[in-house]
């Protein structure tokens, strides 16, 4: 019997696939509990229209994103931490830090996982962070100052 599965269930798939299952299994276990329905054409369709979409929104979100990296090329941002008298942060500068910075001063939302470090920012002063998506990547400074 053919069901579309309405959450993951483990040994058979995830969420959204078409499978082949027992006639027994899918009366007695997926069913009641509410875990597959039965693959009609109708809903067939209506679930790859839905993929679709998901995907487009998806598309336009990576697109989105690429745009932002490509503006903020070259550019350089500036953030605020504790620091000692010598220069060390008290605590190592994070991805949030710095998208809080851009959000701040180039009125640009990027999400956390673009902001790559290429080696970890425990001090003041000017520093190199790489922006990637899955289709771009730039690099940006950013400039620590003692708080």
């Amino acid at each position: 019997m053919k069901v579309i599965l309405l959450k993951d269930v483990r040994g058979v798939g995830q969420y959204g696939d078409i499978k082949n299952v027992a006639d027994g299994y899918a009366i007695n276990k997926l069913f009641p509990q509410k875990l597959a329905e039965p693959a009609t054409e109708a809903r067939m369709k209506e679930l790859e229209a839905k993929k679709a979409e998901v995907e487009a929104a998806r598309q336009k979100e990576e697109e989105q994103l690429t745009n932002k990296i490509n503006a903020l090329r070259g550019k350089t941002v500036t953030v605020a931490a504790r620091a000692t008298e010598k220069g060390g942060l008290f605590k190592t500068l994070a991805a949030e830090d710095v998208v809080k910075a851009v959000r701040a001063q180039h009125s640009l939302e990027i999400p956390p996982e673009a902001v790559r470090f290429t080696e970890p920012v425990k001090t003041t002063g000017e520093h190199i962070v790489n922006l990637k998506s899955k289709s771009t990547g730039a690099d940006m400074g950013v400039v620590v100052v003692a708080a």
